[in-house]
């Protein structure tokens, strides 16, 4: 192989860090020796310069029209201008013909919304921006979307999180084809981190949306992630609201989307996903202080969150780190 050819589709509106995080790394992996290199062009409709989300204009090297392959990988960049490419029958039939005459394909952000519309995320597990990912789940129910990890590898198919989850996404690309000593120098080179776990979650739970707009729901939520260790079972965050358990569990369900169980266990585990990055306690002191009360508790909540066992989770990150 003399070289690998990536084309990076953008289009009016798209987001400029979406492209840029893909062609700064596969550049960068370049410069620090990647055999064979990467040859990466910003294709869009027409082969015309691109106004990105941001207001700046973007110049492409080719028309989506004329890229043929084989290409090594496809990637479809994300923005606000995604919905207008999702429906635009002749980008997704440009995105279908590629994909056909490419080893991989990946999506950054909403990109995956043109992924899915050109049928190429069906049958599959995939993940977008949080903020995207219950439009994108019910227009597209033979998706499988999971809204939580920094990225998701479905086969040939890899779809990435919000900007620059793209970031992560590349860096593992590279990993992935030149080894971890490449992409760790790729990293250092710029100034990032060595590579979150794809699997960690893109955004935390305390920041991902707005504090309930019901009175009693957020006067629990409040309780429980200030109390963590604390008895939060249902029965007794119910009694201490002044409700029944079935109420408490219908406005969490209408408001949350979840039951307080499940708010529950997400809110130890995600604290616990903290502890872990920014503490040494041993795993028994993390679990007492995110009420789980044993280190097995919470070594099963965290592979059912996380996919990872804490202990995994923990090195991996005092190692990108380190990096």
């Amino acid at each position: 192989m003399i070289e690998r050819r990536v084309a990076v589709i953008g289009y009016d509106a798209a987001e400029l860090l979406d492209i840029a995080c893909v062609t700064t790394t596969l550049e960068n992996a370049n410069l620090q020796g990647a055999a064979p290199a990467y040859r990466v062009r910003l294709a869009t409709p027409g082969g015309n310069p691109i106004v990105c989300g941001t207001g700046l204009t973007l110049q492409a090297q080719e028309a989506l029209e004329r890229v043929v392959g084989p290409l090594d990988t496809l990637v479809v960049s994300g923005g606000i201008g995604h919905e207008a490419a999702a429906g635009n029958r002749s980008i997704l039939g440009h995105v279908r013909r590629l994909a056909r005459e490419s080893r991989r394909v990946a999506s950054v952000c909403t990109g995956a919304a043109v992924l899915a519309a050109a049928g190429l995320l069906d049958g599959r597990r995939a993940t977008t921006h949080w903020q995207s990912a219950k439009v994108l789940a019910d227009r597209h129910p033979e998706v499988s979307v999971d809204p939580a990890p920094i990225f998701v590898r479905d086969g040939n198919t890899y779809t990435a999180a919000g900007v620059t989850s793209a970031l992560d996404l590349t860096l593992a690309l590279v990993e992935e084809d030149h080894g971890a000593e490449l992409a760790r120098r790729v990293a250092r080179a710029l100034v990032t981190y060595l590579q979150r776990p794809g699997n960690q979650a893109q955004m935390s739970m305390f920041t991902a949306s707005p504090s309930p707009e019901n009175g009693l729901v957020r006067k629990v939520v409040e309780y429980v992630t200030g109390h963590l260790d604390a008895d939060l079972t249902t029965g007794t965050l119910a009694r201490g609201a002044g409700v029944s358990e079935r109420h408490l569990t219908r406005l969490f369900l209408e408001h949350l989307g979840q039951a307080p169980g499940r708010f529950v266990r997400q809110a130890r585990t995600e604290a616990a996903a903290h502890l872990l990055t920014s503490t040494s306690l041993p795993m028994t002191g993390v679990a007492l202080r995110c009420g789980f009360g044993t280190a097995e508790a919470l070594r099963q909540a965290f592979v059912d969150r996380y996919g990872v066992a804490p202990s995994r989770y923990r090195s991996t990150a005092t190692s990108a780190t380190r990096s």
